[in-house]
């Protein structure tokens, strides 16, 4: 007797976003793990240098995390009140936050207590960066000024007050120790040069500036205020180069990819989008579940991390690559010769009989029915709420092989008021998707033949057939409209070509007779 053949489900084309390089590449992220902080994350900051540590700045703690740690290894809590903007020095060694008491602290990384206290600014101070030279460093606070200041000395260089509103941004040049740039809530972007007193450039963002970022070669500057991210062209005195506009809230934090060919921003609607640099269009969004204020890329974008408004740090580690998983597998697998030399391991020779095992079919549940001839228990296996809402093709691959058969009628025959009411949701919801249609319309008909003889006891029964009634009309005037664009589509298109006359040889274009034959061989006819 011949083995029972399971029902085959086909796999129908999934319809949605176009699978490319860069999906595949962004994609390549594993699950995020979620660690939760004590306030909202409000920046993130990767050491320069192995291990590649970052600093997590929330509330009133700075919490050091390794690069696959879910725990933190160092954690600064002399803050008074709420801690910003904590980063590391290019060396890894120093780090330096702001703090809403106005008082900017300077950490060394292998201790706890604060190696320098800077006090100056009068407000909360949102922005720190060391200068590429390592000895200086540069403040920006909510009392609209900006300093530079000397670590070893531990005094106040400059001060600029040339903004009218918060600096909540700014970013140092990692090629020119002088050179730096701020953003303020009065929409402007200031280029400073620390060996003038004054700012050498202006640039009028149009909303309060929230982040920066510079190109590594720092020839084009990006800002991000509003629900604009633009690009600027500093070697042309700061030339507005592209606005975008792909976000539905203010925008927050901007990185770049290791390679400087992908930028993203983070947005308060909860996306990161991924920008090419060379046609600035999106490749790719990254959904997350509350609103995000940071976000950074580790080296070689082995991870990115973003810090949100309800305090959750979320982490995605990249996938390690086929080549490690491979090795890694041989690795585990490789058996030890003294228990399996003679089992999983063993080679059969030339010469051996090998007696395979066989292998145990597990089937479906709706397969173990149809193998007993339980039709009407099939489809009510393919009818189970988890089934027909999240893989309606198993159900209708059930009533195809029940058709296939020719016992459709019969599965469907003989039901109660809430297996029909279940049955009709189903067609209903899916009879229209044009996967679906050619299998769901004969089992509407034979529905609709056995159970006419009931119409009008039931309301719900009533109300569903109703429901399928106007949704099979609304496709139907769907389709007429659709019917009559493509006439029109075609009509365009035929009177936009243009008209090519194809001689045929022997034949005149005049009456398609051969050229030979004269017009007294045709009838003449003849008017009295």
């Amino acid at each position: 007797m011949a083995s029972y053949k399971p029902t085959n489900i086909p796999v129908y084309p999934k319809l949605g976003e176009k699978i490319t390089e860069e999906t595949l590449y962004w994609k390549n992220y594993k699950t995020p793990i979620q660690i939760k902080e004590f306030g909202a994350v409000s920046n993130i900051h990767f050491s320069p240098v192995t291990p590649y540590n970052f600093a997590v700045t929330a509330f009133t703690r700075i919490h050091l995390y390794g690069l696959l740690s879910q725990e933190p290894v160092k954690t600064f809590t002399r803050f008074k009140d709420t801690a910003y903007c904590g980063r590391f020095r290019s060396d890894g060694q120093l780090l330096v936050a702001g703090c809403e008491d106005s008082v900017v602290r300077l950490f060394d990384v292998s201790g706890k207590v604060a190696l320098r206290m800077f006090k100056g600014h009068t407000k909360a101070v949102h922005v720190t960066d060391f200068t590429t030279d390592r000895y200086q460093i540069l403040t920006g606070s909510d009392d609209y000024t900006c300093c530079l200041w000397d670590i070893p000395n531990s005094a106040q260089l400059n001060t600029y007050q040339e903004h009218t509103d918060y600096i909540r941004c700014g970013v140092t040049s990692q090629l020119n120790r002088d050179l730096f740039v701020t953003g303020s809530y009065d929409h402007s972007l200031k280029v400073f040069d620390a060996r003038v007193d004054k700012s050498v450039m202006t640039i009028n963002h149009g909303h309060p500036v929230e982040s920066l970022l510079l190109y590594p070669s720092e020839g084009l500057l990006v800002s991000a205020g509003g629900r604009y991210v633009r690009v600027w062209d500093l070697l042309k005195g700061g030339q507005p180069l592209v606005s975008l506009k792909n976000h539905h809230k203010t925008v927050t934090c901007l990185a770049l990819s290791s390679n400087g060919q992908r930028l993203l921003s983070g947005s308060l609607d909860r996306h990161v989008k991924v920008y090419n640099t060379t046609s600035y269009k999106v490749v790719h969004n990254f959904d997350y579940p509350a609103a995000i204020l940071s976000l950074a890329l580790a080296p070689e974008d082995e991870s990115i991390v973003v810090g949100m408004t309800n305090s959750i740090l979320s982490i995605k580690h990249r996938k390690p690559s086929e080549e490690a998983k491979e090795t890694a597998g041989h690795q585990r697998r490789r058996p030890s010769y003294r228990v399996y030399a003679h089992r999983k391991s063993y080679v059969p020779k030339q010469d051996d009989y090998l007696v395979s095992k066989p292998v145990r079919q597990h089937l479906a549940k709706y397969d173990k029915q149809l193998k007993k001839f339980n039709v009407s228990k099939a489809l009510d296996t393919a009818l189970e709420t988890w089934i027909r809402g999240r893989k309606p093709e198993i159900t209708v691959a059930v009533i195809r092989e029940l058709d296939r058969r020719g016992t459709l009628k019969n599965a469907l025959a003989g039901r109660d008021e809430q297996e029909l009411s279940r049955l009709l949701s189903f067609l209903i919801a899916n009879l229209v998707d044009a996967r679906f249609a050619p299998v769901l319309i004969t089992a509407a008909e034979m529905i609709l033949d056995i159970y006419q003889s009931i119409v009008g006891q039931s309301p719900v029964v009533d109300k569903q057939l109703l429901h399928l009634q106007s949704l099979l009309e609304r496709e139907l005037d769907y389709q007429k409209d659709l019917l009559e664009v493509l006439g029109m589509l075609d009509t365009m298109f035929a009177s936009s070509l243009p008209k090519v006359e194809l001689p045929c040889s022997g034949i005149s274009t005049s009456n398609g007779l051969p050229q030979g034959e004269s017009t007294a061989s045709r009838p003449q006819v003849q008017v009295n």
